[in-house]
């Protein structure tokens, strides 16, 4: 159900942003109220017992969703962002790209101190899989434990979900 209603609201581009791909556009998601009202809701209930501290979104459409479902769940929200936006004091986790390696950046105070705090990474796709796998790296570096990473869309044929060091759910699964 949750799948046919997020399928039929998010909008593909053909050859963006170069030619052979197929574009997720999850624009059209955000402004559809009754569609995004369902996936938070979804989300909320998949996740409601789970005892989560926090969520954690990866920049940028990670921080969409996240927060708002951290915001159902009655938790807080953390960025994890590209290298160089965060003011305080940071640690950061490297990862490949196509044409070399980026960066990603928490916090080193991101969960407040909780000891062991249980977090739920999101993001709106799971593709090769490195961004990922550096925000988990990142969340267990300050201690805490990713009780799952979640994604609307992934991309199965890219094998990400191998990356990532701790359980992986998605909704919509591209062959």
């Amino acid at each position: 159900m949750i799948e046919k209603i997020l399928n039929d609201a998010i909008r593909t581009i053909p050859n963006f942003p170069k030619e052979g791909i197929m574009f997720k556009d999850i624009t059209t998601l955000l402004n559809n109220s009754e569609a995004f009202k369902a996936l938070i809701d979804f989300l909320k209930e998949r996740y409601e017992n789970k005892e989560i501290d926090f969520v954690a979104g990866i920049e940028s459409r990670g921080f969409i969703f996240g927060s708002a479902l951290a915001y159902a769940l009655g938790v807080g929200f953390v960025p994890i962002r590209k290298k160089g936006k965060l003011p305080y004091k940071t640690i950061a986790e490297e990862y490949e790209l196509e044409y070399g390696t980026d960066e990603v950046e928490i916090h080193i105070d991101a969960f407040r101190d909780i000891k062991n705090a249980k977090v739920l990474l999101i993001d709106d796709l799971i593709a090769t899989g490195g961004t990922a796998a550096a925000a988990v790296n990142l969340i267990q570096k300050v201690d805490a434990k990713v009780v799952e990473a979640c994604f609307i869309i992934e991309l199965e044929f890219l094998q990400g979900r191998d990356k990532i060091n701790a359980p992986v759910f998605s909704i919509i699964k591209e062959k």
